[in-house]
């Protein structure tokens, strides 16, 4: 039994000098300290032996066992203390080398325009308002006026989600002016800047979405004179003094009198061009003075309260801003043009 605990310490301690890895040493620990290990049996065998020598095997096993532990722990430290060694070598960071400038994104020209326009409005004392691109026909044509039958409510203008035509994609951001009338204290001036969606074809200067920026005034005494010079004063401190604009009548149910406002082509200086469609003039918005009715429909009583509204598109606001020529570009998000606002 003493050969045979002298080999096993033999045979051990090479073959734990020669494992190359934990899983090696592990295997290594079952085969001789394990419950079914090669110590184990000869401890064993030890009931075979006279009672006078029983002590002095169980020590001299004992001692193998601690040997190889011994061994075996400080096989698995020294192999843990190489590996991090080689991971620390592979994840060395040099210092000395030249970092990488992280690539900043930066806004769209789209909203570098509508960040502005905010700015003007909140300057001349306007709340900004946000609302549901979902909207219910009633807030988006009956309350502002356009009964049944009217063009703007026709499939073929409108995107609606029910057979009943009463659930709808908003086609104007208008519908935040009814939930400011039904909310908010007089008076009242606001601006609703949001995403629409209309059945347009696809060209220069139209989309079937896009971006409107709605404003609203209702005080006492207010007329058509305060909406030209509000909207003639926004769109000079954007596009800078000295910018050309024109007020034509028009008609919307929402207003009355009504109007449209252009301003001079920033592409062909009001020539004609592809980009105006030969006009000189590029449509910017309609206004008018907020309609009697429809400030009864909202509880507002007309004969002390009088209002104007007016809506553009932020898309044609950031053309003429830029001077970009093609609406599309504005959303086909090429990086190239991106990259020059």
């Amino acid at each position: 039994m003493r050969e045979q605990l002298a080999r096993i310490r033999e045979e051990a301690m090479a073959k734990l000098n020669e494992a190359s890895s934990s899983a090696e040493l592990e295997e290594l620990r079952v085969k001789y300290l394990g419950k079914k290990g090669e110590i184990t049996a000869i401890l064993k065998q030890m009931g075979g032996l006279p009672a006078e020598e029983r002590p002095k095997m169980g020590q001299l096993a004992n001692e193998v066992r601690a040997v190889i532990e011994e061994k075996l722990t400080a096989a698995k430290r020294e192999m843990e203390e190489k590996a991090l060694d080689l991971r620390l070598r592979a994840e060395a960071l040099d210092v000395t080398v030249p970092g990488k400038a992280p690539k900043m994104g930066h806004r769209h020209p789209m909203y570098i325009a509508l960040d502005e326009m905010k700015e003007i409005f909140i300057g001349m004392g306007f709340t900004v308002l946000d609302g549901p691109e979902v909207e219910l026909a009633e807030l988006n044509f009956d309350r502002l006026n356009a009964d049944e039958g009217h063009p703007s409510r026709d499939w073929s203008d409108t995107f609606y989600f029910d057979e009943q035509s009463r659930v709808m994609l908003r086609s104007q951001t208008s519908p935040m002016q009814v939930r400011a009338m039904d909310s908010m204290e007089l008076p009242i001036r606001i601006i609703a800047p949001g995403r629409v969606y209309r059945k347009d074809e696809v060209d220069a200067t139209h989309s079937p979405m896009f971006h409107q920026v709605e404003g609203m005034v209702i005080d006492k005494g207010v007329t058509m004179a305060d909406l030209k010079g509000t909207l003639n004063t926004a769109v000079q401190q954007l596009y800078g003094e000295g910018t050309k604009t024109r007020f034509r009548p028009h008609h919307f149910p929402f207003t009355e009198p009504s109007c449209e406002m252009d301003v001079q082509c920033h592409k062909c200086g009001g020539v004609g061009c592809p980009t105006c469609k030969g006009e000189g003039w590029i449509e910017l918005l309609g206004a008018g003075m907020i309609h009697p009715h429809v400030l009864e429909m909202a509880g507002i009583d007309p004969n002390v309260w009088s209002g104007w509204a007016f809506g553009f598109g932020l898309e044609r606001l950031a053309m003429r801003r830029f001077k970009i020529d093609d609406l599309r570009l504005i959303f086909e998000n090429d990086v190239r043009f991106l990259e020059q606002f």
